[in-house]
């Protein structure tokens, strides 16, 4: 249909139903990419008690050879998908730091063998361990998400982040309307 679209002259009637189709096509993608987002992270929340992503870098991956794959993946979206879903269905969230070395770590011994061509698929350990890539990044996900958010006993320990309050008045929130006027310093000499 793009091609289509570039082969008819510029203001016709043509051109224009032409733009109409090209339109429609990319609008139906782009609704069936959101309703699987839809529907695998529904079905990952409501499965799980704890879901735990790596906070990969998406614009620098958009730079590389795969970036018509990354962005048709939307994994951005996904990920937003993922997070507001879970506060809804009240489970646990968490991003992983980005330079995490997951894919690199033993998930029996934690040795960090180093980094690796992505055409390495499966590793072995000096411990013995054999770990295929992405099952062991998977686990370390895992443990490194669990250590970030819990103590011994398994509560939180990071309080979970809390809106700010919305100013009742025009002013902002806080100020006094009597403060902007003070005459006096903070040891309480005058400032003039």
């Amino acid at each position: 249909m793009q091609q289509d679209l570039t082969r008819k002259q510029r203001g016709s009637n043509n051109h224009k139903k032409a733009v109409v189709k090209v339109a429609r096509a990319h609008a139906r993608v782009a609704d069936t990419r959101r309703d699987w987002q839809h529907k695998l992270s529904t079905r990952i929340i409501r499965e799980n008690q704890a879901v735990y992503v790596e906070d990969l870098c998406v614009v620098g991956l958009g730079r590389t050879r795969l970036a018509k794959s990354v962005h048709d993946a939307g994994w951005s979206s996904f990920v937003g998908m993922l997070e507001y879903k879970a506060a809804r269905w009240g489970r646990t969230f968490g991003k992983i730091d980005r330079f995490a070395p997951t894919s690199q770590t033993c998930s029996v011994c934690g040795r960090i063998d180093g980094p690796k061509p992505l055409s390495v698929r499966s590793w072995a350990c000096l411990c013995g361990a054999v770990h295929d890539r992405d099952v062991n990044a998977a686990i370390n996900v895992l443990a490194q998400g669990r250590w970030d958010n819990s103590n011994a006993c398994g509560t939180r320990v990071r309080p979970a982040l809390v809106p700010a309050p919305r100013p009742t008045s025009r002013r902002e929130a806080g100020i006094r309307p009597d403060a902007a006027c003070s005459t006096r310093s903070v040891e309480g000499i005058s400032a003039l």
